[in-house]
């Protein structure tokens, strides 16, 4: 490892620790924290990291941002690293300087492709997906009933006449009551949409290849396939994840089969949206959309999905920001206590291979 730079962390007359015992919960494991921008730590953890020193002990009051800077002493006696967004890369060549690295915490949702493959067996993992899956299906709770509702569309017209707006003559179809609403991808966070849904007097269709009837029924939806789907629903949302399988998965025959007036949200990735057939459509003024994600996310100065009067383009805020970020933190803090205790961790990940 490169240490041409002056070490912004010392190792200097740090005791060493054994690595044989499985933790306990009458001592704090020597831990890390990594991430960027350091500022976040803040944000997660609270000014000073109250918590976190109360649960490991940190080897650095500084976060971590490039392995170049951290003594090969520190790293020696490292076993916990609690890791955050924008966390260098765990190298193989820190691991060498790390043998004693037996956990990594991460605030965000994938914690083992930090790390090369070859070394994910050996070390626990623990990630704050679920936590950062709430925030998510909150956005997109709201944006359900506000597109049933054509709040989006309302608001417009609205603006445009700046009059008394007749609503049972110019929305007449609008409401919740008895609408059809389509969740595609029974993931982490389309369950938890699925959950905030139930109050509300509507029909919810799944489609999910992974998904078989007996779960579909306990969820209290109805599993049918992806062109069902879409024809079928008011709104539709989108929840899978990103295979060479779901690829473009939303293209101009699924796009086809909306009715007229459907709305189209994307709070998962730009890329599972075939983007052009997508604009094809919007521009036709045929359907609405909600994105919080395209493609590229970012979208390049003047794109026109910025000014198009049916599309509500939203900076990628769906998943956890502002106050929300202290979940997360609460959420590692949580985690670091099963460990220190001896236990598995609550959400613990299957390494990514």
């Amino acid at each position: 490892m490169s240490l041409d730079s002056p070490p912004a962390i010392s190792g200097d007359q740090l005791s060493a620790v054994s690595m044989g015992a499985m933790p306990q919960r009458d001592r704090r494991p020597k831990a890390l924290l990594a991430m960027s921008p350091a500022g976040l730590a803040d944000r997660v953890f609270g000014a000073g990291w109250p918590g976190l020193h109360d649960r490991v002990e940190l080897l650095s009051h500084s976060v971590v941002s490039d392995w170049h800077l951290v003594d090969p002493a520190v790293l020696a006696q490292t076993e916990v690293i609690v890791t955050g967004w924008g966390c260098p890369a765990i190298t193989a060549e820190v691991l060498e300087l790390a043998p004693g690295l037996k956990a990594v915490v991460h605030q965000g949702g994938v914690a083992s492709t930090q790390l090369p493959p070859a070394a994910r067996t050996r070390i626990r993992f623990s990630n704050a997906g679920d936590a950062n899956a709430t925030p998510v299906a909150e956005y997109t709770l709201a944006m359900i009933l506000l597109a049933n509702k054509d709040a989006f569309r309302a608001t417009r017209l609205y603006f445009e006449e700046q009059t008394a707006i007749d609503r049972e003559e110019r929305f007449p179809l609008s409401g919740n009551f008895g609408r059809t609403v389509g969740i595609v991808g029974a993931s982490r966070i389309g369950r938890k949409v699925i959950t905030l849904l139930r109050p509300f007097d509507l029909r919810i269709l799944v489609s999910d290849p992974t998904l078989d009837p007996q779960e579909a029924e306990l969820l209290g939806v109805e599993l049918v396939d992806l062109d069902h789907l879409m024809a079928s629903s008011s709104v539709v949302s989108i929840h899978a994840p990103v295979l060479p399988s779901t690829f473009e998965m939303i293209g101009a025959s699924q796009l086809g089969l909306l009715e007229t007036g459907a709305t189209l949200i994307n709070t998962s990735r730009g890329e599972l949206v075939d983007q052009d057939s997508l604009l094809a459509e919007l521009r036709a003024g045929r359907i609405n959309a909600v994105l919080d994600v395209t493609t590229p996310d970012v979208l390049p100065p003047g794109h026109e999905l910025y000014s198009m009067p049916n599309v509500v383009l939203t900076p990628h805020i769906a998943g956890s920001m502002g106050n929300e970020l202290a979940r997360l933190g609460e959420h590692v803090l949580a985690e670091l206590d099963r460990y220190r205790s001896g236990q598995e961790f609550a959400y613990a990940e299957v390494p990514v291979q």
